[in-house]
């Protein structure tokens, strides 16, 4: 994977994303797990250690808002992510990935009438995923 310098710490902590290539996860809940299981982490190695592996294309970068800043997810099984939207709920934080032909209709309409690219892998539309909704008392979906 990675040339140069390694540690106990980078291992551990690219072993967890691994582990969590199907969920997005923050730097905090990074530095929390690792530090419950026994491997003591801060939170400025983690955020350099995620910062360079998204350099080098192992990790996908999410930025979701301003207060809960970007989570991670190891790209192994995920590289065609630029390739599809994704979905924030804003009542569980869930990130959902969303790839359908409507949608490529809007990169392809966007890119045709408008001259522009859409990154699919900074895209993030917000509202409330169906469980939440159902919770809420909204009209079943």
């Amino acid at each position: 994977m990675e040339k140069g310098y390694k540690t106990k710490q980078r291992e551990k902590i690219l072993e967890h994303i691994k582990d969590s290539m199907d969920k997005h996860i923050t730097a905090a809940e990074i530095v929390a797990q690792l530090n419950e299981a026994g491997t003591a982490v801060g939170v400025a190695t983690v955020y350099r250690y995620l910062d360079k592996l998204v350099e080098l294309g192992y990790v996908r970068k999410y930025i979701l808002d301003d207060k809960l800043g970007a989570c991670y997810q190891y790209v192994h099984n995920n590289e065609d992510c630029d390739e599809h939207f994704h979905l924030k709920c804003v009542e569980c934080g869930e990130l959902f990935h969303i790839s359908c032909d409507y949608m490529q209709g809007i990169d392809t309409h966007v890119l045709e009438h408008h001259g522009f690219r859409i990154d699919n892998t900074k895209t993030v539309l917000y509202g409330k995923c169906k469980s939440c909704h159902n919770k809420l008392g909204g009209e079943q979906v």
